[in-house]
């Protein structure tokens, strides 16, 4: 890859008993390469991203991985919406996760990463 890479890390610490959001404001025209996301637990957490005027444009509500392994998210899980996960200056890039999925285990110590290139 060529350009500008933009990594984004954020971590929730202890065991998770809501919802959480990530909102990050593009500087730039941009596009997502990679995401990263795992608990530190066997949860039944979920991960969905998008930009503030659709939450899950670019990936809908997907499982993280579990127990320290990573599970890693690439345009090939990109939706239909934005399959090229592409943001232009000033949208608002946001991640939503659900802490137990649809009332499962709840997470801890999430660790999401997300890695954009300029252009």
């Amino acid at each position: 890859m060529q350009g500008l890479n933009i990594v984004l890390p954020v971590h929730y610490h202890g065991t998770l008993a809501a919802d959480a959001t990530y909102r990050w404001k593009a500087p730039f025209d941009c596009i997502l390469q990679h995401v990263s996301a795992v608990a530190s637990n066997n949860s039944d957490a979920t991960l969905k991203f998008g930009t503030s005027s659709d939450d899950d444009e670019i990936m809908t509500a997907t499982a993280i991985g579990d127990s320290g392994a990573p599970a890693e998210f690439t345009a090939s899980n990109w939706a239909a919406t934005n399959p090229t996960g592409r943001l232009d200056k000033g949208d608002v890039f946001l991640a939503t996760l659900d802490f137990d999925g649809a009332s499962g285990t709840a997470a801890q110590n999430v660790s999401l990463t997300f890695t954009f290139t300029e252009g």
